[in-house]
């Protein structure tokens, strides 16, 4: 009866231990998970650009990546290296994001932002500097 006794309490803390073991996981998946999105985080390597694709100014989240840079690099380059982009006009002007495409009957176009504000030249003519922040953002022209 002893040894009955002594096997159930070692199945009961066996089963415990793999429920606990479980849940820790989890956790710790979970927090892998949301400390990856850096979407919210302010702060870009002193070394690299964040480039941040969203829809209707910022509603809808596409992708976000942090990207090691050299100083002179174009952003168009980066753009090509690092997502999968589609250009009209000898490459000069994106049409497509990640597979997300403007639309001239929603009238709808990709539009970048650099630190906040809007530069007078294009992608393929815009030099990048460390510590920039992209935002590519599929909105309305009008």
């Amino acid at each position: 009866m002893k040894k009955l006794g002594m096997l159930f309490s070692v199945i009961i803390m066996s089963v415990g231990l793999l429920i606990g073991c479980a849940s820790g996981e989890e956790t710790n998946q979970n927090t892998s998970v949301s400390t990856n999105n850096t979407s919210h985080s302010e702060e870009v390597a002193e070394d690299a650009v964040r480039i941040t694709i969203t829809i209707d100014e910022g509603a809808e989240f596409v992708n976000e990546q942090e990207i090691p840079i050299s100083e002179g690099d174009i952003l168009m380059d980066v753009m090509e290296e690092n997502f999968f982009i589609e250009t009209e006009f000898d490459g000069t002007f994106i049409t497509s994001i990640e597979r997300v495409a403007a639309s001239d009957e929603d009238q709808t176009a990709w539009m970048f932002f650099v630190n906040d504000e809007m530069p007078t030249v294009g992608a393929s003519e815009y030099e990048l500097s460390p510590g920039d922040k992209v935002v590519f953002d599929l909105q309305s022209w009008e």
